[in-house]
């Protein structure tokens, strides 16, 4: 069977629907919302175009489910067995996953099978073991000298309202879903509207694994529409978010009514900074790799390359040599290392920026062009001698666009670095051990990557200072993200 047959295949598998307590169903109005393939612009599949009373559903589903004690005295044990079931059909199903993911986004296949997929099945694993886990504390108290038996219980935040977003949409959709299960929740997801195919499998998957009916459900639609509802539906307990500032900030906007806890992993701009003692040879692939990776659409893409200056000119040609070996094509394509942009729109919104650091007067050292008239791609594009005020320096692209700049010292670029409205992440390329460290406590972000670049894994917390978000994902801080403190004190004395 060939690669084009399977995705064929994949597709009339898919349900393509909402999922409300356990049944596939078309959104209330009839409406639906096209599947385009980037890489060639050619719609792929439909799914429901939900509005709030979908949303309304779907919510009272979940609640039904969480109430019910079925879910909510299900064992430790017998829930971390469920989301280690979960992992086991996400590896069967690997290949067809990978696929599904390099059509509906437009990244290479191969990455999608060596990294996507992986992370997708080792946070149900990770989180599945931390089931047994949760635990609160006996604690001492001293209120009038009487003895007292008090503790602390961990319990299920309740109803969680996911929103997923488009470049990372199996992987990211893994995240939340396997964080809230081993919590105790029950979920209402709302997969992006441009992307949202291998979440519909991923669900499908869970409930083959087992899983109870109304637990998890899925809701297709527009962010303003089904995303606003689930932001704003009065009996969902949190929100988790992953997606824009602007768009992080009306679900915060949208929580207020019931003060619903909120998680939310945002934009970035983050800084890669390189001293004159780092490994060169090592920096040119691996300072192009963390800006153009995903054709630069990863919210922690180091898109700002500050250089010490004696090795200024030399970095910039490394990197610019690494950005035009790499092969730009379908995603399908086993050669392929960058794929399209995700649509027509993001297109057309990073040549708009490229055509501002040119008439802003940064050097563009290569690229900057759209590739063919089919599909959406653009070159990797490297930018020198920019300058903190011009737009391709402040302002996130979500494209494959870095921008280079000088500077002197480590006093000089720590100011550089954290001059911007977000902290997501940063890295750092040098050989003196000690200067790293230093630097990585003064850089204002929440990941810093020392001699290497977007290492995550379930056992690191993810998540960023400033406008780049609120919270953590994964890690055990993420997961008692999605459980409130429960604090019980009894008078033992006569």
């Amino acid at each position: 069977m060939n690669d084009e047959q399977r995705v064929r295949d994949i597709l009339d598998l898919n349900k393509r629907k909402n999922l409300i307590g356990g049944n596939w169903v078309d959104s209330l109005s009839g409406e639906t919302l096209a599947i385009e393939n980037p890489a060639t612009g050619e719609i792929i599949a439909h799914v429901p175009r939900a509005g709030a009373a979908d949303i309304d559903l779907a919510v009272k589903e979940a609640r039904r489910a969480f109430e019910a004690r079925s879910w909510r005295n299900m064992r430790a044990s017998d829930r971390g067995r469920l989301l280690e079931s979960i992992a086991r059909k996400l590896e069967e199903h690997a290949d067809e996953l990978a696929f599904l993911e390099a059509l509906d986004t437009g990244k290479a296949v191969s990455f999608a099978k060596i990294l996507d997929l992986p992370a997708a099945i080792e946070v149900f694993r990770y989180m599945g073991g931390w089931c047994s886990k949760i635990a609160g504390k006996t604690l001492p108290v001293s209120f009038d000298g009487k003895e007292y038996h008090a503790y602390t219980r961990r319990e299920a935040v309740g109803v969680v309202g996911a929103i997923t977003p488009w470049n990372y949409p199996l992987a990211l959709g893994a995240w939340k879903i396997a964080s809230a299960l081993a919590a105790g929740c029950t979920m209402v997801i709302k997969p992006t509207e441009l992307t949202p195919l291998s979440t519909l499998r991923l669900v499908e998957l869970c409930l083959e694994a087992g899983l109870p009916e109304g637990v998890l459900n899925v809701i297709n639609g527009h962010g303003h529409e089904a995303g606003a509802a689930l932001a704003q539906h009065p009996d969902v307990n949190k929100i988790t978010f992953t997606g824009s500032t602007a768009v992080g900030k009306k679900i915060v906007e949208y929580s207020l009514g019931n003060l619903k806890r909120v998680t939310l992993e945002l934009g970035g701009k983050s800084p890669s900074i390189v001293f004159d003692d780092a490994d060169l040879d090592q920096v040119g692939l691996g300072a192009a790799l963390a800006v153009f990776f995903n054709s630069g659409q990863i919210c922690f893409a180091a898109t700002r390359l500050f250089v010490q200056e004696n090795v200024y000119d030399q970095v910039v040609e490394a990197v610019a040599a690494a950005a035009q070996q790499f092969t730009v094509g379908n995603g399908l394509d086993p050669q392929t290392m960058l794929g399209p942009l995700v649509s027509a729109k993001q297109q057309d919104r990073v040549l708009g920026y490229i055509e501002s650091g040119v008439a802003q007067g940064a050097r563009l050292v290569c690229g900057g062009k759209r590739i063919g008239d089919k599909g959406y791609f653009v070159e990797p594009t490297v930018f020198a001698d920019a300058t903190p005020s011009m737009k391709i320096v402040s302002e996130e692209i979500f494209g494959p666009v870095v921008s280079v700049m000088k500077f002197k010292d480590v006093e000089e670029v720590t100011r550089m670095a954290n001059d911007s409205q977000y902290g997501l992440a940063a890295n750092i390329w040098t050989r003196d051990i000690k200067k790293a460290h230093k630097l990585a406590h003064r850089l204002e972000a929440g990941s810093v990557w020392i001699n290497c670049h977007g290492i995550l894994d379930p056992a690191l917390p993810f998540g960023g200072f400033k406008q780049s978000g609120w919270g953590r994902e994964v890690s055990e801080e993420g997961l008692l993200a999605y459980t409130e403190t429960k604090t019980v004190c009894m008078l033992l004395d006569e």
